[in-house]
């Protein structure tokens, strides 16, 4: 049955993680009870989190209260990965989540003009390097993406490694930083993807492209039911986590010039089909700033936060997909 976990990335405020916040950040330990308070079965925990923990303590309380646990590391360096991996093991993680970066959030590459084959060949050779400690640990090493790879890519890498412990962890709204519609994307990474982030966003459109403004789960224009659909069929144990957007719109400019050449080729049909998508659902004006982009205080973003989660998690309960 599918599990829904807890990330801490889409409430960082709440969870004490922006140094704006005024709060502290918040333990593992706590996390996972937030995670139940919730009625969620599961948590990712940031490896920076761990620091100074009792992990035993940790992974003895996860075992006993049935939660998983996915641990989030960054980057593909392959030392990082393999110390993430041995971490994995002692505090009884299946899944690791890291991503490739490169790219500015909204999908731009242009900083990496002329490189990004180069930079690409460089994060296949840090997982190629830690996969064989995967394998040997029975953990899966997933890869995001994080406004950066688009999907081509990404099943370039499953394809060429070839690992039964490497796969996709699929962020169904950072799928519109990339220009590709969420099903699509969806579709294509569906033999890899191992755990999945869930996050929509509303669409506001803007003379280079469009931003991507964050929203509560089934307020924006992902299609969650058609995606449930999808990762039903998929495995009957995947991990699925709750990841509201950034506090920040993010702008994707998919309408300069010079956004597109480190982009793999694309047919005329998909690029047709991510735009119709993007036209079809997006603002052509309106109020796309969150409380933290307004200059709000630390209090009233906190509200936001939590408002925003709340609704998340009665959305999910209209499409009976349930934790405990």
């Amino acid at each position: 049955m599918m599990r829904i976990g807890l990330a801490v990335h889409g409430t960082t405020f709440s969870m004490g993680l922006h140094t704006a916040s005024g709060r502290p950040p918040i333990r593992p330990l706590p996390l996972m009870k937030q995670a139940q308070a919730a009625g969620l079965e599961g948590v990712e925990i940031p490896l920076s989190l761990l620091e100074n923990e009792n992990i035993d303590a940790l992974a003895a309380y996860a075992s006993e209260q049935g939660l998983f646990i996915v641990l989030e590391a960054e980057g593909c360096d392959p030392e990082t990965l393999i110390d993430a991996i041995r971490i994995a093991q002692q505090i009884g993680a299946r899944t690791i989540r890291t991503f490739a970066g490169g790219a500015r959030l909204g999908g731009d590459r242009r900083p990496f003009a002329g490189c990004w084959r180069a930079f690409l060949q460089t994060v296949r050779q840090g997982l190629q390097e830690a996969l064989p400690f995967a394998e040997q640990a029975g953990i899966a090493l997933t890869l995001e993406n994080h406004q950066d790879l688009a999907s081509e890519e990404l099943f370039w890498l499953c394809e060429t490694l070839k690992s039964p412990c490497f796969g996709i962890t699929l962020d169904t709204g950072s799928t519109l930083a990339t220009v590709e519609d969420p099903l699509d994307c969806a579709r294509r990474l569906a033999p890899y993807i191992r755990h999945v982030h869930l996050k929509d966003y509303e669409v506001y459109l803007s003379g280079e492209g469009y931003y991507l403004a964050r929203c509560p789960i089934g307020q924006g224009v992902v299609d969650f039911q058609e995606l449930f659909r999808l990762f039903s069929q998929l495995q009957p144990d995947l991990t699925v986590s709750i990841e509201l957007g950034a506090l920040e719109a993010r702008h994707v400019r998919a309408f300069a010039d010079d956004f597109w050449p480190e982009y793999p080729q694309r047919s005329a049909a998909q690029i047709a089909r991510a735009l119709r998508f993007i036209l079809t659902h997006a603002h052509l004006s309106g109020d796309l700033y969150t409380p933290y982009e307004k200059g709000e205080p630390a209090e009233i973003i906190i509200g936001y936060e939590q408002q925003q989660f709340a609704m998340s998690l009665e959305y999910l309960k209209t499409l009976n997909i349930k934790g405990k």
